[in-house]
């Protein structure tokens, strides 16, 4: 499962969602609902995948809280919405919450000024290697 969601159906689709916003947003959905059934099935109504405790596709998820909330504040699009995955959200809430997240996850605000320099960098880079193509 933390394979899967790490190098298919999570993380993929990320990159090109900054570039085609929409066709990576409807990825990503489609991605958030195969979790959230995932959630639903593997946790049988306990508050992380695994049950009781945080496990490691608890981790795995967890490590990309933060990407996906900058995404949010980034694209106006609701990733983890409480209504669409129920499960997901509230499982999203309880990871934030615990000490260890609070710990290492940054703020979202700083991740998304951070992407936006990044962009901002891909897109001179992008303007200079065309510049230079053509000269």
């Amino acid at each position: 499962m933390a394979d899967y969601m790490h190098a298919v159906q999570f993380v993929a689709p990320w990159t090109p969602m900054f570039k085609g916003k929409t066709e990576g947003i409807k990825q990503i959905l489609v991605a958030v609902e195969t979790l959230e059934g995932a959630l639903k099935g593997c946790s049988k109504g306990k508050p992380f995948f695994g049950g009781d405790t945080v496990g490691l596709v608890d981790i795995t998820l967890g490590a990309h809280i933060l990407g996906v909330r900058a995404t949010e504040v980034l694209t106006g699009a609701k990733i983890f919405d409480a209504a669409m995955t129920p499960f997901l959200a509230s499982w999203a809430e309880r990871f934030g919450e615990l000490d260890a997240a609070k710990k290492v996850l940054p703020d979202v605000n700083g991740m998304v000024e951070y992407i936006k320099r990044r962009q901002a960098q891909w897109a001179a880079a992008g303007a200079a290697a065309a510049a230079a193509s053509k000269g």
